[in-house]
């Protein structure tokens, strides 16, 4: 009789499918497996069924990128793609300052011709959670002016201690490798020189970048991650890039980095190495050197790409063949060429209204801020053209945010719930988990109703019932002191009550008007026969309007609602589009924006184009407890529990 198999890892079952086995045996058939030595052998042979299948389940687990868990596997079946991990990056920052080598300065009769900036160390640099170390990768040579002031302007430092490693080329040794020792490396600031062992010539080596034009002479280098977030130097064969000469000395500089902790850092103080030529010596700098000017705080700093990350982009880049042409070919390769990303969404112009063909239209989620800067932009701009066909033109978009409000009343038994503040934040921690989570954190996300109910629901199980309404909000930065146009987006539909007021405003002002005024909406109703009958009653039905215009009103001594512009815009209830006409705003009771909010038609909120959801938990959403007198007993009739509403009122004029 043929063994059965196992269907799982669970040490009993193997156990009681081995008896089982017995059993079907003639021999021990009415065997006693319990009550004899015979269960110490069954014990043996489970346990050892159970740790094969064990390490065989691992071990293939280990061979597909989707399931392996370790590092070192992760990366080595990403790297059978092509797809080399980003590395840890270094927070960089600009910084000016200046140099007095003139005659009387240095104290002899000439000044320097140029003053040269070391590499490595330049500066320290604090930040909230410490000082940092600032160092630059390369040499940086500067002329001084005609009064003898060198002027080391906009110049880029990296965070991290500057570190050098020397190998020696032994070709008798044909499996050797050349490792760096260090983990937390930044491999843009890796730079590699090759010294030749007789003649002392040196030659630079850059790193790959692609197959084109290399030969037996092309001086190139390959990096690809080890264990231990090491990094390995690969060098060409002499049939594809250069292979150093046996007897050379290899030359390897580099920064270690701390990474995304040192963001922020400024008020540096300089600690580096000038030097200058004077009668064919090299002498050092030691005065005269001004404060550094800060003129970017150190920003971009990011930890090595997790593993998470790895899964997710190496076989989209594979997938892109390195080229940009469709929209999913941007968003794989934007976070691989600029890593301070934390979302990113890519569309044509073909899908715009109305279409804009030959055009890609990008936009990113830095992980740092609230936008991209411009200088970012280029720069991304720039690397893409490796990438992209002709004709494409690439536009970045900023994107825009999309708050979402929550209005919860949370019931609760008493006689569950003993603490209702620790039970407030506990919710509160709750709802702010979910706001994190990869639902909502990316372009395209959704927030999905249900799970924001069950998030509220599970938090204790005290908790009997929770009634959320959801408003969508858009702040509008206005142009103050100019007639401008602004259209505002939700690209939701909204909620549509037929007496209006379904668009609420914080207050602003406007030339020529007195007071503080806000903004709403009054719907165009309509009514059909053919469209809209009651199949019950058989008689017209008012529509929904899919259409208004926004009005501008003043709330006066009274708490009356006055109507001061009752055509200030148009407002598409379908689309979730505001647009208003030429206005000159002159100032606004919340600093530097008017916002904006509406009920939405659906409480699942989608992030379309270049929105971006923010499930808002420090602004105007509000979190009641209620005591729920039916479960604790106290009222079981429920004669006098009044639950609360589903609906948002449209009496409440302004937000």
């Amino acid at each position: 009789m043929s063994f059965n198999q196992f269907t799982n890892l669970d040490f009993n079952d193997i156990r009681t499918q081995i008896k089982d086995y017995l059993r079907s045996n003639s021999n021990f058939t009415d065997f006693d497996f319990e009550g004899s030595n015979f269960s110490v052998l069954i014990d043996t042979l489970a346990y050892n069924s159970y740790i094969t299948a064990y390490n065989t389940n691992m071990a293939v687990n280990e061979s597909f990128i989707d399931s392996a868990t370790l590092r070192e596997n992760v990366v080595s079946l990403a790297r059978n793609i092509g797809y080399v991990p980003r590395s840890k990056k270094a927070s960089t920052a600009s910084i000016t300052f200046n140099v007095n080598v003139s005659a009387a300065a240095l104290g002899s009769s000439t000044g320097a011709r140029s003053v040269k900036l070391k590499k490595g160390v330049v500066a320290l640099g604090a930040a909230q959670n410490g000082s940092y170390i600032f160092s630059v990768p390369e040499d940086i040579t500067v002329t001084p002016n005609s009064n003898g002031i060198a002027s080391f302007s906009g110049i880029e430092i990296y965070e991290g201690n500057f570190l050098k490693k020397t190998f020696v080329v032994d070709d008798s040794q044909p499996d050797a490798k050349y490792i760096l020792p260090n983990e937390g490396i930044d491999t843009s600031t890796i730079r590699v020189s090759v010294i030749d062992g007789s003649t002392n010539t040196v030659e630079d080596y850059t790193p790959y970048q692609n197959i084109f034009n290399v030969d037996s002479e092309t001086r190139l280098y390959l990096i690809q991650e080890i264990d231990d977030e090491r990094y390995q130097l690969l060098f060409g064969d002499n049939i594809l890039g250069k292979k150093p000469a046996s007897g050379s000395r290899i030359e390897v500089t580099y920064i270690k980095t701390s990474g995304a902790p040192a963001n922020g850092a400024q008020n540096f103080t300089f600690s580096g190495n000038l030097t200058y030529f004077q009668g064919g010596n090299e002498l050092t700098v030691t005065s005269n050197i001004s404060g550094i000017t800060t003129l970017q705080a150190s920003e971009n700093g990011d930890d090595i790409e997790s593993i998470d990350t790895i899964k997710y982009l190496a076989p989209r880049v594979y997938a892109s063949q390195y080229r940009a042409v469709t929209a999913t070919d941007y968003t794989s390769l934007i976070p691989f060429l600029y890593p301070n990303i934390d979302s990113v969404t890519a569309y044509g112009g073909e899908e715009l209204d109305p279409p804009q063909y030959g055009k890609v239209f990008i936009t990113v989620k830095p992980k740092n801020g609230e936008f991209l800067s411009d200088v970012a932009k280029d720069s991304i701009k720039s690397d893409l053209k490796k990438y992209t066909i002709a004709g494409i033109k690439q536009e970045f978009l900023d994107l825009k945010y999309l708050y979402v409000e929550y209005d919860s009343t949370v019931s609760y038994n008493p006689n569950s719930v003993t603490n209702s503040q620790d039970l407030y934040s506990r919710i509160i921690k709750s709802i702010q988990n979910y706001a994190s989570s990869s639902d909502i954190n990316s372009f395209g996300g959704r927030l999905k109703y249900s799970k924001l109910l069950s998030q509220i629901d599970n938090v204790d199980q005290g908790i009997t019932s929770n009634i959320t309404n959801l408003v969508i909000r858009r702040n509008m930065v206005p142009a103050y002191n100019q007639l401008a146009n602004y259209e505002i987006c939700y690209a939701n539909q909204f909620h549509v009550d037929v007496d209006g007021f379904n668009v609420r405003s914080s207050g602003f002002t406007v030339s020529g008007i007195d007071g503080t005024l806000y903004l709403t909406d009054v719907p165009q109703t309509a009514s059909s026969a053919t469209e809209a009958i009651n199949i019950f009653a058989n008689r017209p039905t008012q529509l929904s309007p899919k259409t208004g215009s926004i009005s501008i009103i003043k709330i006066t001594e009274n708490n009356e609602v006055k109507t001061v512009i009752s055509d200030a815009g148009t407002i598409d209830y379908v689309k979730g589009e505001i647009i208003l006409f030429p206005i000159n705003i002159t100032s606004t009771i919340l600093e530097n924006r008017i916002e904006i909010e509406a009920t939405p038609e659906s409480n699942d909120i989608i992030a379309k184009e270049n929105l971006y959801i923010v499930l808002d938990t420090t602004g105007k959403s509000v979190l009641t407890l209620k005591e729920d007198l039916i479960s604790s007993g106290s009222n079981r009739s429920g004669s006098n529990y009044i639950p609360p509403s589903s609906y948002t009122s449209n009496t409440k004029y302004t937000r």
